[in-house]
């Protein structure tokens, strides 16, 4: 999908995807996130995701859902899924509303998500 502020790009760099949700999406935009990174995890081989969510000023319990179906469906293909860039105010807005992105890893920016999903094969590299 293309980035031109009402769809969502999937980007590969090496083995990781990564991905920003623009600042409005709307359902069938999230809804479609879904089948473009499962794509996309499956033809690159990719062993992590960053999802980007900085730009994102409010947080639904539909997007909060299928983040959390989205994060679910990328461990089964052996990868990791990480949200990188919440806002103070989402995340204080999801707290409020109960909102739970259950099982789901963060993290502040993506240099730190990269470093996490770097170190994880590091790991996985030693004797």
């Amino acid at each position: 999908m293309s980035n031109n502020g009402n769809s969502i790009s999937v980007i590969r760099v090496r083995d990781i995807l990564m991905v920003t949700i623009p600042a409005d999406p709307n359902d069938s935009m999230i809804a479609a996130l879904q089948e473009s990174v499962l794509g996309a995890m499956d033809r690159h081989a990719a062993r992590g995701l960053i999802l980007d969510i900085s730009l994102v000023d409010t947080l639904d319990s539909y997007f909060a859902r299928l983040v959390s179906e989205t994060a679910a469906m990328v461990a089964l293909m052996g990868a990791r899924m990480i949200v990188v860039g919440m806002r103070p105010m989402v995340a204080m807005t999801a707290v409020q509303m109960g909102l739970t992105l259950r099982n789901i890893e963060t993290s502040l920016n993506v240099e730190r998500a990269l470093e996490k999903l770097e170190s994880e094969a590091d790991l996985r590299n030693l004797p």
